[in-house]
């Protein structure tokens, strides 16, 4: 009777461990998929910026005129007239050390060292959505708690 009872422990033990590791890999093979659509999605052309909202007030008119160029080497070009402003981007799942929040969330990263107003665009943004023509993004701020969100448009 005992061996019978350690018996079907041990396969209660045994499914719930696969259960586990079953979601963990789906949940993994789900950001990988979100990371390659992400990264896909922003090289695939030029961008505008038609929405940035920083903390209290809209600041999208600091870049009328700035084509964004996404580029597979991670640079990440600003073009308006002969100003060209140079900084790096990527985009990782929540599982990485560029992470803030911790929550397995998909993060799409921007730094810009200068000038001042393309510095406020750099962060780990967490997506909203990507479309073939739009890549939706918000960071909720640590330091003020105010929420930030930055909307690209394909040209």
């Amino acid at each position: 009777m005992k061996s019978k009872i350690i018996s079907v422990i041990a396969i209660f033990i045994y499914i719930v461990a696969i259960s586990a590791c079953s979601k963990d890999d789906n949940n993994s093979s789900q950001q990988n998929n979100t990371v390659t659509q992400t990264v896909t999605t922003a090289q695939s052309g030029s961008w505008k910026i038609t929405y940035f909202f920083d903390s209290d007030h809209e600041e999208t008119g600091h870049f009328t005129g700035y084509v964004f160029t996404f580029n597979a080497n991670g640079s990440l070009v600003a073009v308006k007239g002969s100003s060209t402003i140079t900084g790096t981007w990527s985009v990782t799942d929540g599982s990485s050390s560029d992470d803030d929040g911790g929550s397995g969330d998909t993060d799409f990263n921007i730094f810009f060292a200068s000038p001042p107003d393309f510095e406020d665009l750099s962060d780990d943004w967490d997506i909203i959505s990507v479309s073939d023509s739009k890549i939706e993004l918000t960071d909720v701020s640590g330091g003020n708690g105010g929420t930030d969100f930055l909307t690209f448009q394909k040209i």
